[in-house]
């Protein structure tokens, strides 16, 4: 998604305090298994935030529960964070679907945590001055580098539709790429504005990626997991299924009071609360058997073109 206009409502302490967990990793300089001199000195875990409103929902709960300030969190993009969890320059991150499947000998996944949708998406669209069908050969823009969302975008153009479009990457301004190609693949906060405010002014057509896919295969889409780094499991099992924990209290919390979650970030963002909500209880943050399904179709479909097996195998973090 490399997009310099990615909003990032910010994480607010809620006056009411909720209950506070326990801390996610011993203090530094001791260890989890032991404590005294011979410890290793250690930090909090570094894990990413992807700097995009549809991960709102997952961070926001973070406060309530008392676990924020144990994580050290590192703000970005999709992309970015991907290649420092690759890099080992974080221990657990949100990773793009394809970086995860071209990675998946070295990650874990978190079971029932990830960004994706059972149907519409809202943030990840095809925006076009003429019909998905006339595409052949014609220039189509893409306003990302994620990875996934754009290797989505040109599976569903070649499979569903049977054209081959010429492909160019630019920032992500739809009055721009539409002075230069005839449809442009958005994805995140600037999907929203383009899709919501952006194209309806202009009289273009919105295809929504993520209806796409179910329509054409039944199945929910994952965008990104959660991951965490095989080595950093293997130091530090217990402090990992910790943050694993906290997350999922942190989404079921914000989804419980999703008005307010709303309200909140409607503050500093150019859509009102009604249409966040909208959105955030549009989004589908599971990772079940269902999900797991649509990743192993996606790899089918696009793996020995993109970097990994058809058959990848994808593992799960384990009680």
């Amino acid at each position: 998604m490399e997009n310099t206009e990615a909003a990032t409502a910010p994480v607010t302490v809620p006056e009411a305090a909720g209950s506070v967990t326990e801390p996610l990793a011993a203090p530094v300089g001791e260890s989890v298994a032991e404590t005294g001199p011979a410890a290793d000195s250690r930090s909090r875990p570094r894990v990413g935030h992807i700097q995009f409103l549809n991960c709102l929902p997952l961070y926001w709960g973070l406060a309530r529960t008392g676990t924020l300030l144990d994580l050290e969190l590192t703000k970005d993009t999709p992309e970015k964070l991907s290649e420092q969890l690759v890099r080992g320059e974080l221990d657990i991150a949100p990773v793009t679907l394809v970086e995860f499947l071209r990675n998946a000998d070295d990650l874990v996944a978190f079971p029932d945590l990830a960004v994706g949708c059972d149907g519409p998406v809202m943030s990840c669209v095809i925006v076009s001055q003429v019909p998905l069908e006339q595409l052949d050969g014609a220039r189509v823009a893409l306003g990302s580098t994620s990875r996934t969302s754009v290797r989505l975008a040109q599976l569903l153009l070649t499979e569903q539709y049977k054209v081959a479009p010429e492909y160019y990457t630019c920032p992500p301004d739809l009055g721009l790429m539409m002075q230069e190609a005839e449809a442009a693949v958005l994805i995140g906060d600037a999907a929203l504005r383009a899709s919501l405010h952006d194209a309806p002014r202009l009289g273009l057509r919105v295809h929504d990626l993520g209806l796409m896919w179910k329509d054409w295969t039944g199945l929910p889409f994952v965008f990104a997991v959660w991951a965490a780094r095989k080595d950093y499991l293997a130091r530090e099992p217990v402090v990992v299924r910790k943050v694993h924990e906290a997350f999922l209290a942190s989404r079921d919390l914000s989804l419980e009071e999703v008005t307010k979650v709303a309200k909140q970030a409607a503050r500093w963002e150019a859509f009102d609360a009604e249409l966040l909500e909208r959105y955030f209880t549009t989004l589908d943050f599971r990772f079940g058997p269902d999900q797991l399904a649509g990743v192993r179709e996606f790899a089918r479909r696009t793996g020995p073109t993109t970097g990994f097996p058809a058959t990848v195998n994808v593992e799960l973090l384990t009680a």
